[in-house]
């Protein structure tokens, strides 16, 4: 099947036609910057700007950087608080006409493309998929079946503020740090995950998923950690598997 894919985040927009039976994109990979501020109407406009530019009609998958629960989100994650309440899927379909929009956490859908046709096929008990990239995404998955909408970069560091805002990517550039300075920063991070949730396997996915040989030397949390297969194309390619399920699931 052919679905478009969208990930939202708190830098860019992404999209692309995922054919979801292997996640190979099979359109042009767009991206256009994310509106700040990050408010509900201007969103939508992008978004709807990424869906002309692709002609696309019918069902999409969105990765949303926020808990969504129902097409509705519930939490302000890295945006505005303005997007509390909303009522995120039919706020898209309005702006894109002949749309159905199928909406998850960002997190939760990188890890649902990379345990369905990534590198966590085969791995069996508490699967832990962080993603590194404005925030610290968390999607938990045992035995191969996600638990929903968990945000462990929520956890407060020491300082009484998210631990995300200390050892994300973004953290990095803000801090001006370098790579093993945040590395160290990021070990701390998976050191207290696995405190709390005593996980089998880690997959690292996201933006700076992409240096992970120049920083893994730096990290001491004795879990297996895998680099997600999908890189930071695992939130698109895993929107359009969620879609696809959805949809499935309807029939």
């Amino acid at each position: 099947m052919e679905i478009l894919g969208l990930d939202i985040g708190g830098s860019g927009i992404k999209g692309a036609i995922v054919e979801t039976e292997s996640g190979r994109l099979i359109s042009e990979r767009l991206w256009l910057a994310t509106p700040k501020p990050a408010l509900p109407g201007a969103i939508a406009k992008t978004v709807e700007e990424l869906v002309s530019r692709l002609n696309w009609k019918g069902v999409i998958g969105c990765s949303f950087p926020m808990v969504v629960v129902d097409g509705k989100c519930k939490t302000a994650g890295n945006m505005t608080n303005d997007w509390v309440g909303v009522q995120v899927d039919e706020l898209f379909e309005a702006a894109c006409p002949k749309t159905k929009f199928h909406l998850g956490n960002d997190a939760d859908l990188a890890g649902l493309a990379e345990m369905q046709l990534g590198v966590g096929r085969c791995l069996k008990g508490k699967v832990i998929m962080v993603t590194i990239g404005t925030g610290l995404g968390t999607g938990i998955f045992y035995n191969g079946i996600l638990i929903p909408n968990i945000e462990m970069g929520r956890v407060l560091y020491k300082n009484g503020e998210p631990i995300e805002f200390f050892a994300s990517g973004l953290a990095r550039k803000k801090d001006g740090l370098k790579l093993k300075e945040w590395a160290g920063r990021f070990d701390y991070f998976l050191t207290h995950l696995k405190r709390v949730t005593s996980p089998d396997h880690f997959i690292i996915g996201g933006g700076l998923s992409k240096k992970y040989e120049k920083f893994s030397r730096y990290l001491s949390v004795d879990v297996p950690l895998r680099v997600a297969h999908f890189e930071n194309d695992a939130g698109i390619i895993g929107a359009a598997l969620y879609a696809e399920y959805q949809l499935n699931s309807s029939d």
